[in-house]
């Protein structure tokens, strides 16, 4: 690990990165690679998840490409010196502000999203002018295998290297100094890496999770709210950190939009073999999930199959937030449905809880969105609409609190891995002696004038 670093190290301090060319020439080598290995990439993530080719470009390699895309298309205007305004305390002068390259960075995957989450982070990085360590997540291990391969195979491990292994080796690298850490997963491991990241004072972003709710208001369209949240629910099989966790729905509405819901299950008939369902990850998560089933509850669904590990699209009806399925997120294709009689009752709840990754809230009224934006903190969410905000590369992406620290996507990837240098140039043709000894009451009465005091 450190002789990988270390060589890193030196290649960065050559100053070839900082080249806009190089950079671009680096994004599309990866673009080209990934496109020239859509079926073997198709193929490792199918071993893993029973994932279809059609969500792996959906969810995976399409977000990849518009990433790499908007990157060429928009890294001259990122990198670009900009100048600003120069107070009259220092004329003569002028001000700006230059991007640099913070350095040798760490990306640390996840595994619910294999490519998409190892490699967005990455094409920031490498955007941003950095070199990169990228380890992506052992769970999946035929993922993180092709991974591994394609990019040692085919980049100089003095710019972009790949790492595999578990626990071991993961806490190795995190014994290392970089000059940056960007990691996807759970709170439990954020905390972790973060302590880690505190011994150099590195830098870090966090894109953990949380349980995000989804508010439903008894003037919402309830039709096309079942039919996007079961969409965004179960996709990836519920494996999704911006999926809707729970949903708190209006008494008065709460039949028929449960009636929606099941039809949107029954109409998408979600399968292995439709190509629109995933495993689960192992066998821990199966267990974990399960245990979350209380059949007493159950209003759609509650089938599974260790063997396959596999979970039926499941509903769950008049959910409390003291039920297990309330305490952790559930990351799994489990829907509880808490039933409301007034928000004014049920808001103090959700915002007892630790803040979310995201948020998501079904209404016609205008005055309902405001007061749920201005009173409700999370990472960012959407309204009649759920997890499609992840898809504009223009709405930075992260959470706040305990569902992360930091964002990207688009230009606020770049910032990401970025330090932006502030530089005060001054000429040397006039200097006004207003700082400099003796002090005066003149002086002083000058100052206080100049600064608005």
């Amino acid at each position: 690990m450190e002789q990988i670093i270390a060589r890193q190290r030196t290649f960065f301090n050559t100053q070839a990165t900082k080249d806009l060319k190089f950079r671009i020439t680096q994004l599309e080598k990866l673009e080209r690679i990934l496109k020239n290995n859509i079926p073997a990439l198709d193929d490792a993530i199918f071993k893993d998840f029973k994932k279809s080719a059609f969500e792996n470009y959906l969810t995976e390699l399409a977000l990849l490409f518009h990433d790499i895309k908007d990157a060429k298309n928009n890294l001259r205007r990122w990198s670009r010196k900009r100048k600003v305004s120069t107070n009259i305390t220092n004329f003569p002068a002028s001000s700006y502000i230059i991007p640099e390259p913070l350095g040798v960075c760490l990306v640390m995957g996840a595994w619910n999203y294999p490519y998409q989450l190892s490699f967005a982070p990455v094409i920031a990085a490498i955007a941003a002018g950095n070199t990169v360590v990228l380890k992506p997540s052992e769970l999946p291990s035929n993922t993180s295998a092709i991974i591994a391969k394609l990019v040692n195979e085919n980049f100089d491990p003095k710019v972009f290297k790949v790492v595999e292994g578990g626990i071991p080796e993961t806490t190795e690298l995190l014994e290392q100094k970089f000059d940056k850490i960007f990691f996807t997963g759970s709170t439990k491991v954020g905390t972790i890496v973060y302590k880690a990241a505190a011994k150099y004072l590195t830098p870090v972003t966090l894109e953990l999770g949380g349980k995000s709710p989804a508010f439903i208001l008894k003037d919402a369209n309830l039709k096309m709210a079942a039919k996007r949240l079961i969409w965004a629910k179960y996709l990836n099989a519920g494996q999704t950190c911006i999926a809707p966790d729970y949903v708190l729905v209006d008494n008065n509405v709460a039949s028929k939009f449960l009636e929606y819901c099941k039809a949107e299950i029954l109409k998408a008939d979600y399968s292995f073999d439709n190509g629109n369902f995933l495993q689960i990850i192992n066998d821990s998560n199966f267990d974990r999930l399960t245990r979350m089933l209380d059949i007493s509850k159950i209003y759609h669904g509650g089938k599974t199959d260790k063997a396959d590990r596999y979970i039926e699209p499941t509903i769950l009806n008049n959910v409390s937030f003291n039920d297990a399925c309330m305490q952790e997120e559930i990351f799994g294709p489990i829907l509880p449905i808490i039933v409301y009689d007034n928000l004014d009752d049920v808001f103090p709840k959700v915002r007892a809880l630790s803040k979310p990754l995201s948020c998501y809230i079904f209404t016609s009224s205008s005055k309902t969105k405001k007061r749920l934006m201005n009173e409700f903190s999370f990472g960012g969410g959407a309204i009649n609409d759920a997890v499609m905000h992840i898809s504009n590369p223009n709405l930075p992406f992260g959470g706040v609190g305990d569902s992360g620290i930091g964002n990207y996507h688009g230009e606020a990837g770049f910032k990401a891995f970025s330090h932006y240098k502030s530089i005060l140039d001054k000429p040397t043709w006039l200097e006004l002696p207003l700082k400099y000894s003796p002090y005066s009451k003149g002086k002083l009465s000058l100052l206080k004038r100049l600064m608005n005091f």
